[in-house]
């Protein structure tokens, strides 16, 4: 479809529009081979891909190379250093959510035990330097691999080193976007204090308790915008993305450089699909597509895993409006602040001259309001807020992930 005006792009966000919202997550793990304690190669990646076709999973090609797989609206792609990346379908719910990854990492674990590997969950590979990472021949990863360090010195530790896990929500009109969109931009601090689980790079201590946060706030094309804290609508948001630099477009089953030139730039060259691929090259800490994308937590196993999703559904689906009347208290310099904050002092950033211990602790406790009331039980008879219990611990011990890890060194 042709791009006559910026009206054609808000029109494109009302797309989004759901009477019934639903939840997607992705998330990332690394795969190491045990026999040499290193990141897995591209052959070796294949020979995963390959075996997990037995759970009927279908390739998907790039010309003659296999870079990913689908399934009944569900697909597993490869990040850059062959991170891999299990992007889930629309879930009803949080107990949806966590059976889809279980069953993942089940079918993930048999494919590891056959070719003597495991997974790591995590925000940044605690041992493999960036230059000793193997890459795989996704094209756009060779432009990225080029262009991204330009405008941020740390972007390609972010492709071939980072993991995190990323949550899918919807919006009902306008007005529910503009309200989400605020609530989830000013948690995003809390979220990568709560969230932080990547305190070592390279064998050693990073001083920070979230890497992968410092990392993606020294990424080209990354961080949290203060527009952002500013009552962002769709016009905002079109304008946001018109202006933003082109990372590269795709012609003849080619990526090309853009050489700079932003969106608005080439319009009259370019149409929507163009615009669904710039979007995906937006890589700050929650973006909107058809719905938003909230994507500042570190990677976590399987005992932390379901939490994010479950925190954050609670609020944005179960408890919204009381959510926002505790960051309508905040100031966008403290948030922003906070936000630089967090990686290193995790729990104990201040925001308003309290530590976001605390903040997590009330926004926590709505969000296990906002599930009780959702009231969806699985077999067991338990509701969604089952799944806040890792949060709970965090939050009663005042550690985080990473904390304990450091604990343990």
């Amino acid at each position: 479809m042709k791009i006559n005006s910026k009206n054609d792009i808000i029109d494109y966000f009302k797309e989004g529009f759901k009477e019934k919202l639903f939840i997607g997550v992705e998330n990332e793990k690394f795969l190491i081979d045990n026999s040499t304690g290193k990141r897995i190669n591209y052959k070796q990646t294949l020979d995963v891909l390959n075996f997990l076709k037995t759970f009927g999973w279908t390739e998907v090609k790039e010309k003659e190379n296999l870079i990913g797989l689908s399934l009944n609206g569900k697909s597993i792609t490869l990040e850059p250093g062959n991170q891999i990346e299990l992007a889930g379908g629309l879930c009803k719910n949080i107990h949806e959510v966590c059976l889809e990854s279980y069953n993942f990492q089940d079918q993930l674990n048999e494919a590891c035990e056959k070719y003597n590997l495991k997974t790591i969950s995590i925000g940044h590979d605690p041992s493999t330097k960036t230059s000793d990472v193997p890459s795989n021949p996704k094209e756009r990863y060779e432009i990225m691999t080029s262009e991204m360090p330009k405008n941020g010195s740390l972007s390609l530790n972010m492709m071939y080193q980072t993991a995190g896990t990323q949550i899918n929500l919807d919006y009902e009109s306008e007005n529910d976007f503009k309200k989400k969109f605020k609530l989830i931009s000013y948690l995003t601090p809390l979220s990568v204090a709560l969230f932080a689980n990547s305190p070592i790079a390279q064998g050693k201590k990073t001083g920070f308790l979230s890497y992968r946060s410092k990392v993606w706030q020294n990424t080209s094309r990354g961080g949290l915008p203060k527009i952002f804290l500013e009552d962002m609508d769709f016009e905002k948001y079109a304008d946001f993305a018109l202006n933003y630099p082109l990372l590269f477009i795709y012609r003849d089953n080619k990526y090309l450089k853009a050489n700079g030139k932003s969106f608005k730039d080439l319009l009259s060259e370019l149409d929507m699909k163009d615009f669904e691929l710039h979007l995906s090259t937006i890589f700050t800490e929650l973006r909107l597509k058809k719905y938003i994308e909230i994507r500042s937590l570190d990677a976590c196993e399987w005992d932390c895993h379901c939490a994010g999703p479950a925190f954050f559904t609670g609020l944005i689906y179960g408890n919204l409006d009381k959510a926002l009347e505790i960051i309508n208290t905040w100031n966008i310099n403290d948030v922003m602040t906070a936000y630089l904050d967090a990686p290193k002092k995790g729990l104990n950033t201040e925001i308003g001259n309290k530590k976001i211990l605390e903040w997590a602790k009330l926004f926590n406790a709505l969000s296990k309001e906002g599930l009780e009331k959702r009231n969806i039980l699985n077999t067991k008879n338990n509701n969604e807020a089952v799944f806040l219990k890792n949060i709970n611990k965090m939050l009663e011990e005042g550690k985080t992930k990473a904390d304990l890890t450091l604990e343990n060194i």
